[in-house]
């Protein structure tokens, strides 16, 4: 083949979202060779061109099933398919089983990445946007954290784990601001650049108490209980890779998953949906907490961290992050009111996490 290594592609979203290079589609039917099914129709449903990974939907005389190409290195999708394959064979969990190839392997490596197949679960549907749709996705993750418990990944496989980097991660976020401030300074002329300026500051401010919460808490006593006693967290996990599927939620996508601790998936699954509310509400959050903690209770200590995790401005950091590489482009009118909606959304935030911090010191939470 001309290519030999997969690479990132350029993709004209106006035209083509799911184009994939010529050569990976050869490399596509080089890799079902390996199995043993006919396949009868293929379409790609997703792509990761900047990364290069994809998904296509198989129809098969054996049911539809999935061909998925890693975008990671190898051993580090290494890491994550030994962690499905431990969730469906030991666990009996509802994540979608992997098809061995002919020769009883889980994946082919093509063009220097990670190729499987997995069942097609069908049908899926996501759950309603509203308090119920919340709940059972908290449920259907603290089920998750609780079956990833134990996981010993192959012993070729890199270690994924984010258990020890969460002070670097705060600090990255706090240098990162500056970089906001830095770019806003440079490009003074752009519509969103004086609102970024005016209010950069209040969330360096933020994110700066959130890490000295960090230091003082019980952090560093709980990541010394170690990887395997915490388990698994999906770290994109959502209302689109949490669906209701046959027998109750299933959640799909585990390419990412990474030993760390649990509250971390919680508190961006919350932030998030706060995020879309464009306000924080109490009694979803107590809700949202009281129904992953049926499925995986959380105590004192880590519910601690959760509240300190809550409390980083992560809202601003990820809509903002982008600015450093397109300044020019990204600056625009549109990302002034997009900021306005972050700042008017984060005041509502603190007295919602000021009443779970006073319920919890009261002892009215577990």
């Amino acid at each position: 083949m001309e290519h030999s290594v997969i690479v990132p592609w350029e993709v004209n979203e106006e035209t083509d979202t799911q184009y994939v290079p010529e050569y990976i589609v050869n490399m596509a039917t080089h890799v079902l060779k390996q199995y043993d099914f006919q396949v009868k129709g293929i379409e790609c449903v997703t792509t990761k061109p900047d990364k290069g990974g994809a998904i296509w939907r198989l129809e098969t005389n054996r049911g539809p099933k999935s061909l998925k190409l890693l975008h990671r290195r190898p051993m580090r999708s290494l890491f994550s398919l030994g962690a499905q394959r431990y969730l469906v064979d030991v666990k009996n969990a509802r994540v979608p089983p992997i098809v061995k190839t002919k020769t009883g392997a889980d994946y082919v490596e093509a063009g220097g990445k990670l190729w499987f197949v997995a069942k097609w679960i069908e049908p899926l549907e996501p759950v309603t946007k509203d308090l119920e749709g919340a709940k059972k996705l908290c449920y259907a993750l603290g089920e998750f954290h609780r079956l990833t418990k134990g996981y010993v990944p192959p012993k070729q496989a890199e270690l994924a784990s984010r258990l020890h980097k969460w002070p670097s991660y705060y600090k990255k976020v706090i240098e990162k601001m500056d970089w906001f401030r830095n770019v806003a300074k440079v490009y003074n002329d752009m519509p969103a650049s004086k609102t970024l300026l005016e209010v950069v500051g209040q969330f360096e401010e933020q994110a700066k108490r959130s890490y000295e919460r960090l230091i003082n808490s019980d952090y560093d006593k709980l990541v010394k209980h170690g990887n395997e006693h915490w388990g698994l967290v999906h770290q994109d996990y959502g209302w689109s890779n949490g669906q209701m599927g046959p027998g109750g939620m299933w959640i799909i996508d585990l390419d990412g998953v990474a030993y760390d601790l649990p509250v971390r998936d919680l508190s961006k699954l919350i932030s998030g949906t706060m995020a879309d509310l464009f306000e924080w509400k109490v009694d979803w959050i107590k809700e949202m907490i009281d129904a992953y903690a049926t499925a995986n209770p959380i105590p004192p200590d880590l519910y601690n961290i959760l509240l300190i995790d809550l409390s980083l401005p992560m809202d601003f950091y990820k809509n903002m992050k982008e600015v450093v590489y397109e300044p020019d482009v990204f600056l625009n009118e549109e990302t002034e009111k997009m900021i306005r909606t972050i700042v008017q959304t984060d005041q509502t935030k603190w007295p919602v996490l000021k009443q779970l911090e006073r319920e919890t010191k009261a002892g009215r939470r577990n």
